[in-house]
C-alpha cells in the first residue's frame, strides 16, 4: 500500500511523539507522560502502513537523533564506515575530512553524543522501536485483512533482526567464539526500562526467531517494492547469519532460496551509471527508493563516493580499491572497468578511483541505495558448500556467477583451500564498496592486512596510520555512547566496549 508522502510524515511525526523521548536521555523511551495511547494511533491499516513506511524511511534519513553531521544519513553512512576500516578502501586525500576518523580507526572509540557510536546506537534502536510498536500492534487494527496483518508483522520482524545483525556486529566481534560475551541490550516491547547487555548468543537467538517467524509470515506474499522486506530478503538475512554462526548448512540452504527470481547483471549491465544506483536492477533484492525530492545532498552516500555529484568525494576524498586488489582482477572481467584505470587518472578523477557507486545522471544527487543484492548469495552459497568440503558444487556455484562478469573464467580445476581463498578473492572484488569488510575481517578472524606502498594505502594517498592488527582487537568495536551508560541503569561503566 502506497500513501502520500505528505500523510507518511503527518501520521508517522505523531507516532515518533510516542516513541522519542522529549529529553532524548533514553534511547528506548516510547511513551511521555501526556502522550495518547499508541494504539489509538495504529488503530487502523493506514496508520499503521504510514508507521511502516517511516521506518523504511529512517534507513536513509539524514540526521537521526538531530545530529546534522555528513556523516550520518543512515545504513549506508554505516555501509561506508565499515568499508573503509577494511583492506581494499584507499581514501585518495584529507578532503575535508568526512569518515576519515574511521578509515583510520579513531572514530568507533568515541562515546560521545553525536559522533558515530552514538548515532548507530540510536539509529539501530530507533528502527527496533518503531518495528515493535508495528508488530504489537497489528492484530489489534480492525479493518485490516489476515494477509495485511501478516505482511505488517514479518515486516516488522525483518527489520528488527536487521537492526540487531547490525548492533551486534558492531558492538561486539563475531558470533564464533564469543558466544558468552556481552552483545547489546534487547528489547521485544515497548518500554521506558533499560536492559542489560544480552550475550552474543542471546541476541543471535533473537534474531534467528525473528528472521523464522518473519520467513513464516512473510512467504508467498508480495511486496509493494523492494524497498519494503519480503521473503527473499529474510532469507538472505539468514543466509547471512549462518554465516557468521560458520552453519554451513544453513547458509548453503537460505542463501540458495533467497536468490531464487533474481537475475544477474549482464556484462553490459554491470558498468552503467545506474548499475548501484537504482532499485530496478534485476539484481537487487532490497534497498531504500530515494526520489530527488528526498536525496541528503552532501550528507548522502552518493556525496562521498561519486565526484560527479560535486559532493566530498570530487573535493579530495576519492575513495579507490587499492591496486593490490586491481591487480587481481582478470583483465576479461567487466569488474574491472568500474575503477579507473591507472595511468589514465586526473586530479579529481585518480588512478583506481571506484566508478562502481554512481547516481544514474551525472550532477544528480537522485539513486537509491543497496542493502542486499542477489549476487551475494551465490557467494554465501559457494563458500558454504566449500566449507563443508563440497568442491565441485562450490566450483559451479562460483562459476555461475564470475562468468557473467568475465566469460573466461574457470574455477573448476580448484580444490580444499585455494578454492576457499579464490571465492573469498571474488566476495571482495564483487562487493566491493557495499559495506562488507569489516564484518568479514571480524568473521575470518585474520586482522587487518592493509597493503601499502604505491596505488595502495599510505602516500601518497591520505595515511590511514594502522595498517596491520591482531585478530579480534578492540579497535573494531563500537562503544556504548556514554548517554547510554548514564541513562540506563541497568547498565555500569563497567559494562563498556574495551
Amino acid at each position: 500500500m502506497k500513501l502520500n508522502m505528505k500523510k507518511i510524515l503527518i501520521i508517522f511525526s505523531s507516532i515518533l511523539m510516542l516513541s522519542i523521548t522529549a529529553c532524548k536521555k533514553d534511547y528506548l523511551e516510547t511513551k511521555p507522560s501526556n502522550a495518547v495511547p499508541l494504539s489509538d494511533i495504529l488503530g487502523k491499516v493506514n496508520a499503521i502502513y504510514a508507521a511502516l513506511d517511516g521506518a523504511v524511511q529512517a534507513q536513509f534519513a539524514f540526521a537521526s537523533n538531530g545530529i546534522t553531521r555528513h556523516d550520518n544519513f543512515g545504513q549506508k553512512a554505516w555501509d561506508l564506515s565499515m568499508d573503509l576500516m577494511g583492506n581494499d578502501m584507499v581514501v585518495h586525500s584529507q578532503g575535508y575530512g568526512w569518515f576519515n576518523a574511521s578509515y583510520n580507526y579513531t572514530e568507533f572509540s568515541v562515546a560521545t553524543s553525536g559522533r558515530q557510536s552514538s548515532n548507530a546506537w540510536y539509529f539501530y534502536y530507533d528502527i527496533i522501536k518503531q518495528a515493535n510498536a508495528i508488530y504489537l500492534n497489528t492484530d489489534n487494527v480492525t479493518d485490516a485483512s489476515q494477509q495485511q496483518k501478516d505482511v505488517l508483522k514479518g515486516q516488522a520482524l525483518g527489520l528488527r533482526a536487521y537492526a540487531y545483525y547490525y548492533l551486534i556486529n558492531l558492538f561486539q566481534q563475531t558470533y564464533k567464539g564469543n558466544e558468552t560475551k556481552p552483545g547489546v541490550p534487547i528489547y521485544t516491547e515497548l518500554t521506558t526500562e533499560g536492559k542489560p547487555r544480552g550475550t552474543v548468543q542471546e541476541v543471535y537467538d533473537q534474531i534467528i526467531s525473528d528472521l523464522s517467524n518473519a520467513e513464516t509470515l512473510l512467504n508467498g506474499k508480495p511486496r509493494a517494492g523492494k524497498q519494503y522486506i519480503d521473503v527473499s530478503v529474510v532469507r538472505g538475512f539468514r543466509a547471512r547469519v549462518a554465516l557468521l554462526m560458520e552453519d554451513w548448512p544453513t547458509a548453503a540452504n537460505y542463501a540458495n532460496l533467497a536468490k531464487q527470481g533474481y537475475t544477474l547483471m549482464t556484462a553490459a549491465q554491470y558498468p552503467a551509471t545506474n548499475a548501484f544506483s537504482s532499485l530496478s536492477n534485476s539484481e537487487w533484492m532490497w534497498g531504500s527508493l530515494i526520489p530527488e525530492d528526498q536525496a541528503t545532498i552532501y550528507a548522502s552516500f552518493w556525496s562521498h563516493m561519486d565526484i560527479r555529484t560535486g559532493g566530498y568525494a570530487a573535493l579530495g576524498g576519492q575513495k579507490k580499491i587499492t591496486k593490490s586488489l586491481y591487480d587481481q582482477i582478470a583483465a576479461t572481467d567487466v569488474r574491472k572497468t568500474v575503477f579507473r584505470t591507472p595511468g589514465t587518472g586526473t586530479s579529481t578523477n585518480p588512478d583506481y578511483n571506484q566508478l562502481k557507486h554512481e547516481v544514474p545522471v551525472a550532477g544528480s544527487w537522485a539513486g537509491d541505495y543497496l542493502y542486499m543484492r542477489a549476487s551475494e548469495m551465490y557467494l554465501i552459497q559457494a563458500e558454504a558448500l566449500a566449507r563443508q568440503g563440497q568442491d565441485g558444487p562450490a566450483s559451479a556455484m562460483l562459476n555461475s556467477l564470475i562468468t557473467v562478469r568475465d566469460p573466461a573464467y574457470d574455477a573448476s580445476g580448484l580444490t580444499g583451500s585455494a578454492l576457499l581463498d579464490e571465492i573469498l578473492k571474488q566476495r571482495r572484488i564483487e562487493l566491493w564498496g557495499e559495506g562488507f569488510s569489516l564484518i568479514d575481517v571480524k568473521r575470518l578472524k585474520q586482522g587487518l592486512n592493509r597493503p601499502s606502498g604505491p596505488g595502495n594505502h599510505g602516500a601518497p594517498n591520505y595515511n590511514p596510520s594502522v595498517y596491520t592488527t591482531p585478530a579480534e582487537d578492540p579497535k573494531f568495536l563500537m562503544r556504548i555512547p556514554q548517554a547510554e551508560l548514564d541513562n540506563n541503569a541497568a547498565l555500569t561503566p563497567a559494562d563498556q566496549n574495551p
